[in-house]
């Protein structure tokens, strides 16, 4: 019997160190989740820079999730220069991305937070420093 263990069998073990709780959240798209928590591994140290990131076929045996969707999350971080594709490898963490995903963070809570406050804010005429004065007391 040979010592070389296959890819599949070698991955799973090597995704069972990646954090990847159930995909199933209401109200939220899958590919969204996958690509979220393949980052909080990256964020965690769990998946390092330059390590082999799984593949969408990893993604489906190990979760049971359709193949469109793994890939759409993992094509979601290649769009954002979190994984590079290396042809023929497979996807691989890019350098620099534990110092990429936080700015991107920063910036969509900006997005999703912050701009939605100030529209309402200019709605019922409050001023920045009367909102910074609540966020101070709130914290």
């Amino acid at each position: 019997m040979s010592s070389r263990r296959g890819p599949a069998r070698g991955r799973r073990w090597e995704l069972a160190h990646i954090a990847l709780p159930g995909l199933v959240e209401e109200g939220r798209a899958l590919f969204v989740q996958i690509a979220e928590q393949l980052e909080s591994s990256v964020l965690d140290g769990s998946l390092a820079e330059g390590e082999r990131a799984p593949s969408s076929n990893e993604l489906v045996s190990f979760r049971r999730i359709n193949p469109a969707r793994a890939a759409k999350g993992l094509n979601l971080l290649v769009d954002r220069g979190i994984l590079l594709k290396r042809r023929g490898l497979g996807m691989f963490v890019a350098p620099g991305a534990r110092e990429i995903l936080p700015a991107q963070h920063r910036a969509q809570f900006a997005t999703d937070y912050l701009d939605p406050i100030i529209t309402e804010a200019r709605t019922v005429g409050l001023l920045v420093d009367t909102i910074i004065e609540m966020l101070r007391s709130r914290a």
